[in-house]
């Protein structure tokens, strides 16, 4: 929800972020600060977080590297590019998201300085409308300082990654910074439950949950690294005509175990029905409804010949599905998330015990 362009890159607002800042201009309005001033902090901020990674998208942009989007949490944005960049690409990708923090913060500092001369940090224990400025300025250094923090998947975690892959291999740096990422957030779930700040507990385990996925994803384009999608397509599987019924597309979902179908006029693909949008077409339209009307359009396609680590993130959401066509737009398989995590058990067993699988 709430989805919009910035500089040509799609930002979008997840539901729990709308929540979230509601909540807290709800609750800031009062004391000694009036509602809009509560308001102006609360964008100020969240409009600091985004420029932050914007920061990122802007500089991996100069790489040739493509964000698809920027997703806003509640406590932070994530901004998801088109491919993993190189170690020498990553430092400065991580570190210009800080750095507008650190621009915003000092530019405001400065110019309150001019105007007024410098304000004690314990003036700013109390939110008024006299501190505002200053406190959106240091709540800017506080952000850059904290994303520098040496844990992943923070931005001081990727640069910690890319130092230490100059001179170990990619698995090993990010089995390192996962691992202080980690070891970090246990710190700091600790410390949140000791003072019974449940932000902190909250924070901690974003961090930790960040952290383990990002290394299973590393470990993910390891195991795939030297294979074409077309080594963990599905070859053999079903299709259907556009000219079928929602009915026709359940007898063969429940006939096989195949769950996205393709959709064909003739030879030619004409869209993807997933099992989702099938069972939601059969609740809304029924069984007799055409599958024309309810499959995907706009489906993701993907070449046979391209590196499957490139098309991991493609197809790395639970359930998601992509057509692998050649330059003819002949279909010749489906590559599937769930099809990906088989053919990467086998390669981690292969790794394992090479003896074994080749038997």
């Amino acid at each position: 929800m709430g989805t919009f362009r910035l500089f040509g890159v799609p930002v979008r607002l997840h539901f729990t972020f709308i929540l979230l800042l509601v909540f807290l201009l709800f609750i800031g309005i009062g004391e000694k600060q009036s509602g809009w001033s509560t308001a102006l902090y609360v964008l100020a901020l969240f409009a600091s977080v985004l420029l932050h990674e914007l920061g990122h998208a802007l500089v991996a942009r100069r790489y040739g590297i493509a964000t698809t989007e920027i997703v806003m949490f509640p406590i932070g944005g994530v901004s998801r590019p088109e491919r993993p960049p190189k170690p020498s690409e990553e430092l400065w990708i991580a570190l210009s998201g800080p750095l507008v923090n650190f621009v915003i913060g000092g530019g405001l500092l400065a110019w309150m300085a001019a105007q007024q001369g410098f304000v004690a940090i314990e003036q700013l224990r109390q939110p008024t409308d006299a501190n505002l400025a200053e406190r959106i300025a240091l709540g800017n250094l506080i952000l850059g300082v904290f994303n520098l923090l040496p844990a992943y998947p923070m931005d001081g975690g990727r640069v910690l990654r890319s130092l230490l892959a100059i001179r170990l291999p990619e698995a090993e740096a990010t089995r390192i910074a996962a691992a202080a990422g980690q070891g970090l957030a246990i710190l700091l779930g600790l410390a949140g439950l000791l003072w019974g700040n449940f932000i902190l507990v909250f924070v901690a385990l974003f961090v930790y949950l960040g952290a383990a996925q990002e290394g299973a994803a590393v470990r993910g384009r390891i195991l795939t690294t030297g294979y074409p999608v077309s080594a963990a397509m599905i070859t053999d599987f079903r299709t259907l005509q556009h000219g079928d019924t929602i009915r026709d597309a359940g007898n063969l979902l429940l006939a096989t175990s195949q769950h996205d179908f393709p959709v064909m006029h003739g030879e030619a693909v004409v869209g993807l029905l997933s099992r989702q949008r099938l069972v939601r077409a059969m609740l809304s339209e029924g069984p007799d409804a055409y599958v024309a009307g309810a499959m995907d359009r706009d489906f993701p396609r993907l070449s046979p010949d391209m590196p499957l680590a490139e098309a991991l993130p493609r197809v790395s959401a639970p359930g998601a599905c992509a057509l692998v066509m050649d330059a003819d737009d002949k279909l010749l398989g489906l590559l599937t998330s769930e099809h990906v995590s088989q053919f990467l058990l086998l390669r981690q067993v292969s790794m394992v015990h090479p003896k074994e699988v080749a038997r």
